[in-house]
């Protein structure tokens, strides 16, 4: 696994009133906050398909021009510099304005749920001890909290309305088979306001739960994992502008596809079915996405050894 930190500046996201039918009238989003200005590189090789705790890290830092090499170290240093990169000053931490937004993406396949649950994990364990106005006998309040791309899937029924049904059904997990304006509107509602009511996904049922998940005032860091969120046009464009930290997780898409291959097993396809599903629908959104790795400011690289 290879993690890229680049030196980045961020952009102002232009405010636009936000109206759409059947939903809270909100106002409009404020600007991304400055990104870090560093560059660190740390590269993972595993010993086997696995990610394991027996690995080999190279840390590259720009400013200081030296290399350090440490052997035999566990995987846990990778998720160990992802959260120490989140984690702010503690007078930063007490400014209850503050939050953070992260977009993480990369192809089917890649782990992005995997990465996205389990640095919000370390981060909430860790960021009693950035601020020292936690009493130590209540248990803090989460300040991470994770918001999958998956929940804002057009709706079966929209599929169906659509002019081509079989073909929409056949192709969802496509760009198109999602509503990024929606996504757009939620993290501009949250930015601006500070706390949102936002979807989560039903693989079971196959369709977007509203109102699932609850970011609230005190969480500080938003990370949104999914897809398509670096992609650079149209809406998506707009919404990965929004983004204060943009990860990409890189794969070689023919692990990627194995990986999707047994996930779909798994949730009761038939192997022959699942392979068709692969070849016309998932490689082809993988492709996609491996494009927009060079929008990234980190990159977390798989890499068999």
């Amino acid at each position: 696994m290879e993690v890229i930190f680049s030196s980045t500046t961020a952009r102002a996201v232009p405010s636009l009133p936000i109206t759409k039918s059947g939903t809270r009238v909100r106002n409009p989003c404020l600007p991304s906050i400055l990104r870090r200005n560093n560059f660190v590189k740390l590269s993972f090789y595993p010993t086997c398909n696995r990610i394991n705790k027996s690995a080999l890290f190279k840390v590259l830092s720009a400013e200081k021009e030296h290399v350090q090499v440490v052997e035999e170290s566990g995987v846990d240093e990778i998720y160990d510099a992802l959260v120490k990169r989140l984690l702010p000053s503690t007078s930063v931490s007490l400014n209850p304005n503050y939050k953070l937004f992260v977009g993480l993406a990369g192809p089917p396949g890649a782990g992005k749920s995997t990465i996205a649950h389990e640095v919000a994990k370390r981060i909430n364990k860790l960021w009693p001890e950035k601020a020292s106005s936690f009493d130590s006998e209540i248990q803090p309040p989460d300040v991470a909290i994770v918001i999958p791309m998956d929940g804002f899937h057009l709706y079966r029924s929209e599929l169906d309305a659509m002019k081509n049904p079989e073909e929409a059904h056949a192709r969802r997990g496509a760009p198109w088979t999602f509503n990024p304006m929606r996504l757009l509107t939620c993290l501009k509602n949250l930015r601006v306001q500070g706390s949102v009511y936002a979807p989560s996904f039903d693989h079971g049922v196959g369709d977007p739960v509203e109102d699932d998940i609850f970011v609230n005032l005190q969480h500080k860091i938003i990370i949104v994992e999914g897809n398509y969120l670096l992609l650079d046009d149209g809406v998506w464009k707009e919404i990965s502008a929004l983004f204060d930290e943009k990860w990409f997780i890189d794969i070689d898409i023919d692990k990627a596809m194995q990986r999707v291959l047994k996930r779909h097993i798994s949730t009761g396809k038939p192997p022959d079915i699942a392979k068709q599903r692969i070849e016309n629908n998932d490689r082809l959104n993988a492709e996609l996405i491996m494009k927009s790795k060079k929008n990234a400011d980190i990159i977390i690289k798989s890499v068999d050894f």
